[in-house]
């Protein structure tokens, strides 16, 4: 069935999105902005979303993140329905919303710090990711000091310090120019696999979310729905990752694109 993926393995999903629905109401009147959305995710998994603008797309990462409730469904983590904003989801945005008046490692415990957890912990968890990252050198830096891709990279290691178990990346590299972006990318995706992190990923490029995630589902215009839901697999030696650069390069790269750009196109002229 388009829309769900049967979850057969004892082991329960990590994320799990029931029949999730929502309207809101405008000066306009009532909008429906999602409409039966199922799926299941398996921890560590990473999962792309794409769709055109308007679709829901964003609106969904904050229904996961407990930032917005549904108005039908459920939404549950290991099990238990979503009821706000939980320590479990870590949510990396658009923009990356540094302090200019924090130092980088400042920044980078800020969410320990709203959160009010152990802060020496934090700061030495957050120096060994931002060190880890090749930003140990500008701990005592301001963000103004630092380029683009570096700062998104205080904003990831800002959301791995409170060490989430799901972490929603929302357009986090749109901002960037193309080089930058794909080199990005390939950073954000080896670090969240080797932090052994579930992943959802909310992105305009086709090609973007081909090369990060295990799956890729394509939601419909207004209201959002599940289009299709498709495994990204290359043939590799034992079955290993490639990373998204190299990910460009095999034949199934495109395969993948051409049939997702004639899902998103459907939609576009229908």
């Amino acid at each position: 069935m388009v829309g769900s993926r049967s979850n057969t393995s004892a082991v329960p999903p990590k994320l799990e999105l029931r029949d999730v629905a929502l309207r809101y109401f405008g000066r306009e009147g009532e909008t429906e902005a999602l409409r039966g959305i199922s799926l299941s995710i398996a921890a560590g998994e990473f999962v792309a979303i794409i769709g055109q603008s308007g679709c829901g797309k964003s609106t969904l990462l904050s229904l996961i993140s407990g930032i917005l409730r549904p108005t039908g469904g459920a939404v549950l983590i290991d099990g238990r329905p979503v009821a706000g904003p939980s320590r479990k989801v870590g949510y990396m945005l658009q923009q990356d919303y540094l302090f200019e008046w924090r130092t980088i490692l400042e920044n980078a415990v800020l969410g320990a710090e709203i959160q009010g957890l152990d802060m020496a912990a934090a700061r030495q968890r957050a120096t060994a990711l931002l060190t880890r990252y090749g930003l140990g050198q500008f701990l005592n830096h301001r963000p103004r000091q630092l380029s683009g891709g570096m700062r998104q990279r205080v904003a990831l290691a800002r959301t791995l310090v409170t060490e989430p178990d799901i972490v929603l990346l929302d357009e986090p590299f749109s901002a960037l120019d193309s080089q930058t972006r794909l080199a990005l990318a390939d950073e954000v995706a080896d670090i969240l696999r080797r932090e052994r992190k579930t992943a959802i990923l909310v992105t305009h490029d086709i090609g973007e979310a081909i090369g990060m995630a295990e799956r890729v589902i394509v939601l419909s215009r207004r209201p959002g729905q599940v289009k299709s839901d498709r495994p990204i697999r290359f043939a590799t030696p034992n079955g290993a990752r490639l990373s998204p650069l190299a990910a460009r390069g095999t034949p199934e790269f495109n395969g993948y694109f051409n049939t997702l750009w004639q899902e998103l196109e459907v939609h576009v002229e229908g």
